[in-house]
């Protein structure tokens, strides 16, 4: 005979789960009592529940199987909100088992009760209270079942009362599907699309994560048209690699020849993306997209041809409808663009750059207190980490750096808040791909803003011994924020950080922490702390005023930063 939290916890450990994360108490305490009992599960207690949804979502991004987090009644729920809300945007599976109070108790306003069925219903695709015994295990599969189908978030809410109850012997234990992978789009909308493109002078891709799987394809189609391929972030870690097609991303992260590359096609394919920002896409170009989801298509442009299905079926449909073209001037004016804005970027990795000619120039106007460019911590992150690293970002600027100077080659992997946009997610995450395998590198470019948000959840990765590489941009700033204050003129407010020494404060959690404030130290630090054995927090103190300058930047955006500037300089910003 097993209660119904012993039900829960081994029908998720027979399943391939291998962690739960959350915060202990209350209506959980069977199921953590149970989760102690099982060999095959273990229990990451951390500090914060929004870092255990994080965790877990990072989890299911990373494998594509459900991850599983939980929070106790109350105010514990509710702390999940945005680490699901985040695995909601990012369509991946998550469970997140949360109390209530003793079913009695029940719309009585009892202490710390919230109805968690209206709490939940817009982030979660289903979400049920458990009341009754013979609900279960059908509630679980269910909720599970739910959560593989979008894919997205499932709540199961089991009252205080409940989770010790026992089910009957008879009970069956609980089955668990998985949906079909979609299959080729409509043959005649791909002959239709094939024709356009075949027609087409200049096409240009812009690919995303949907792609993933069909890089073989997707390269082929490529070099079949002589097409640039524009990347979305996450498509990084599937396209970086081996690609004579690619120049970089577009939008806010973006360069020149991307821009180039959507001005001068006839037609865009958009292959796997949901790509959001449509002031960057081109107009009055004929758009081709293809994509798994349905409610995806003609969401961020006009589409003519819309493909609803799985991207390497489809390629393979279309592939064997393509000529190879012989005029490469599309692709090759595009790359020839991008390789000069990179080599123009590389300049700025130089340690030494503010030492010498233009540099020392430039480092008087945008860095007069020689601080480290952010651009030099990225480039040593590339040349130092492991082939099968994990990379986690917090949302703003370290995004960017990572974006222009960390290949995603060999089997490094790249997560992050992409889609919600939520600050300090990137230990969260980090801390849930470490626990996948405590063996792999798995780094954490961290924003001082980000960090200092959850920083109680580095005690969590000393705790549990997750060796977690934490690299924090330590400007002292809301960077991204400061960026789009600035380009509409106004002086920075609001953004300053008054941060201690983060790598003491680390070194008192428990981690091994070291503080760098030498552009001439970055290469070395950041190779000792990625072969340290334990969890590291690198705090490196960069520049505060290193712009990002967006793909083409407008002379109002120009006037607007010498605005600012101005009022600044008149004006603290504190």
């Amino acid at each position: 005979m097993a209660t119904v939290a012993e039900t829960v916890v081994e029908a998720l450990a027979e399943h391939g789960v291998r962690t739960v994360w959350g915060v202990v108490g209350d209506a959980l305490n069977p199921f953590t009592d149970a989760i102690r009992r099982q060999d095959d599960l273990d229990w990451i207690g951390v500090r914060h529940e929004e870092v255990a949804a994080f965790a877990a979502g990072a989890q299911a991004q990373l494998t594509g199987r459900i991850g599983v987090c939980m929070g106790t009644v109350g105010p514990g729920a509710i702390h999940l909100l945005n680490g699901l809300y985040d695995a909601r945007k990012s369509h991946v599976p998550v469970l997140a088992v949360v109390g209530q109070v003793p079913r009695e108790e029940i719309g009585s306003e009892f202490f710390q009760e919230v109805d968690n069925d209206a709490l939940f219903a817009d982030v979660a695709e289903w979400t049920r209270t458990v009341t009754e015994v013979d609900q279960m295990p059908h509630l679980l599969e269910e909720a599970v079942n739910a959560a593989y189908g979008r894919p997205g978030v499932a709540v199961l809410s089991v009252p205080g009362d409940v989770g010790d109850l026992d089910l009957p012997r008879s009970t069956s234990p609980p089955r668990f599907a998985r949906p079909s992978q979609p299959s080729a789009a409509d043959p005649d909308e791909v002959r239709r699309a094939a024709a356009v493109l075949e027609g087409a002078g200049r096409v240009t891709l812009l690919v995303g994560q949907g792609a993933r799987t069909a890089r073989r394809q997707v390269l082929e189609l490529a070099e079949r048209l002589q097409a640039p391929m524009v990347l979305s972030l996450k498509a990084k870690d599937g396209f970086d690699e081996d690609n004579p097609y690619e120049i970089g991303q577009s939008g806010l992260i973006g360069n020149p020849a991307t821009a180039e590359a959507f001005a001068d096609c006839d037609v865009l394919f958009m292959i796997g993306t949901d790509f959001p920002y449509r002031e960057f896409l081109p107009e009055d170009t004929t758009v081709i997209q293809l994509d798994s989801r349905v409610a995806h298509i003609g969401r961020r442009t006009t589409v003519a041809h819309p493909l609803v299905g799985d991207a390497a079926a489809t390629l393979d449909a279309m592939l064997g409808l393509l000529t190879a073209r012989e005029s490469s001037a599309h692709l090759d004016k595009t790359r020839r663009s991008y390789l000069r804005w990179g080599a123009a970027q590389a300049r700025l990795a130089d340690p030494g750059h503010d030492e010498h000619g233009i540099g020392r120039l430039r480092g008087k106007v945008d860095n007069p207190e020689s601080r480290i460019r952010p651009e030099v911590v990225a480039a040593a992150l590339e040349r130092h980490a492991a082939s099968d690293a994990v990379f986690t970002t917090d949302t703003g600027m370290s995004v960017v750096w990572l974006s222009r100077f960390i290949r995603l080659t060999g089997d490094r992997r790249l997560i992050g808040s992409y889609n919600l946009g939520s600050m300090a997610n990137a230990i969260p995450q980090a801390l849930g791909a470490q626990a996948l395998d405590r063996d792999r590198q798995v780094i954490s470019l961290s924003g001082d803003g980000g960090l200092t948000m959850l920083l109680g959840d580095l005690i969590t990765a000393a705790v549990y011994e997750l060796p977690v590489k934490i690299v924090v941009f330590d400007n002292g700033r809301l960077g991204m924020v400061k960026l789009e204050m600035e380009q509409v003129g106004m002086p920075e407010f609001g953004t300053v950080l008054h941060n201690p020494d983060l790598a003491a404060v680390a070194r008192s959690l428990g981690l091994h922490g070291v503080r760098v404030t030498d552009p001439a130290a970055v290469d070395g630090e950041v190779a000792a702390a990625l072969t340290h054995p334990g969890p590291v927090l690198l705090d490196i103190v960069t520049n505060p005023d290193e712009v990002s300058l967006p793909p083409q930047p407008t002379l109002q955006q120009g006037w607007g930063f010498a605005i600012a500037k101005a009022k600044e300089f008149l004006v603290s910003p504190e």
